[in-house]
């Protein structure tokens, strides 16, 4: 077939039937009734920000309870708050809020009053445990102290002075805080922020972007501006553990009081030793583990199991549970020598 011959056969086809085309114009279709867009929803109009803001209030603030204390004649003695932490009732909350309670009432974030009591707090954490006995409770996520970082968003949740789930937002503005608790003991691994706290926010969750708990708030330096501490969730996770098992936390202790000292610079040096200043024993307990083991008034303590104790602090953290009834070795300066004592930690009191 010619060229010519296929295009005469072509032109036979009519396209617009065979294709079913259809006109460009013609008549008018008929108008739409102009219907109002409705507006977008509320999530879309939330930035980032607010989006984790509420994403944390909305995961953990059905797990914050307020606490009251009162008094044997049912006066107020004071309030906190309070997070459960498990499915059965257990409640993490500071020592300051309920010690020497005579009674405590919570009230859970759906307005129930459940019976409560305590089972035991430990001032030198200034942590405690309630329990509390009710049905469908909702416990918190429970985060890491490792994988805070500053700068990260911080959301405090409780209830100042006694408003109920108050939130407030800020950033983690520094780690590895220490401060004193009202024992004297010192307070490791402190989380500082400026999330605003005030009277009332104790004991309550200090909370990350994902809805974990990362600390449990404790303390606000009033005369300042944004300077807050929550008590980091690996050490509350560590002391609740141990106050739900076994009702308290077994610590040792050697019998002596003492106050932090330098180090003559020529003794550090002769001795070789690890540190510059040491305990000085201005009291020794008669009868003590470390009477019993020859130290004296006067002596200096520079090395307790072959690690270095420059203050007080130092010493006390060392004196865990698992010295308790162990012999270990106590390194000392009496005047200018150095001697090495054999001392059997016992089980504090406290």
């Amino acid at each position: 077939m010619s060229y010519r011959d296929s295009l005469m056969k072509y032109a036979d086809v009519d396209f617009a039937q065979d294709l079913e085309l259809k006109p460009v114009a013609g008549e008018p279709a008929p108008a739409s009734s102009a219907v109002p867009l409705s507006p977008p929803a509320d999530g879309a109009l939330l930035d980032a920000y607010s989006q984790a803001v509420v994403h944390a209030a909305e995961e953990v603030g059905p797990s914050v309870v307020n606490i009251e204390v009162r008094r044997r004649d049912g006066q107020r003695q004071g309030s906190g708050s309070g997070f459960v932490i498990t499915p059965d009732g257990f409640i993490l909350t500071n020592s300051h809020v309920v010690h020497g309670a005579e009674r405590i009432e919570v009230m859970l974030a759906d307005g129930r009053h459940p019976d409560a009591h305590l089972i035991w707090d430990d001032p030198d954490t200034d942590l405690a445990v309630v329990r509390v006995y009710a049905p469908q409770l909702r416990p918190v996520r429970l985060g890491e102290s490792k994988a805070i970082r500053v700068g990260q968003m911080a959301i405090a949740i409780g209830n100042p002075y006694g408003f109920q789930c108050t939130v407030t937002a800020g950033v983690v503005s520094a780690l590895g805080r220490s401060f004193r608790a009202s024992t004297g003991r010192l307070i490791d691994d402190i989380i500082q922020t400026d999330a605003a706290l005030n009277p009332g926010n104790s004991g309550g969750p200090l909370v990350n972007s994902r809805g974990e708990v990362i600390g449990v708030n404790t303390a606000v330096i009033l005369p300042a501006q944004g300077i807050c501490f929550a008590i980091g969730i690996d050490t509350a996770k560590f002391v609740a553990g141990w106050l739900i098992k076994e009702g308290r936390i077994r610590r040792s202790y050697i019998g002596v009081g003492g106050q932090n000292v330098p180090v003559h610079r020529r003794i550090v040096r002769y001795h070789q030793l690890p540190a510059p200043s040491g305990v000085l024993a201005i009291s020794v307990a008669p009868d003590g583990p470390a009477a019993k083991a020859g130290l004296r008034d006067g002596d200096v303590m520079v090395e307790f199991n072959g690690q270095a104790i420059p203050s007080i602090d130092a010493l006390h953290k060392l004196l865990t549970g698992e010295l308790i009834g162990i012999e270990s070795s106590l390194t000392i300066i009496r005047g200018t020598e150095k001697l090495e004592l054999r001392v059997t930690p016992r089980e504090s009191a406290s």
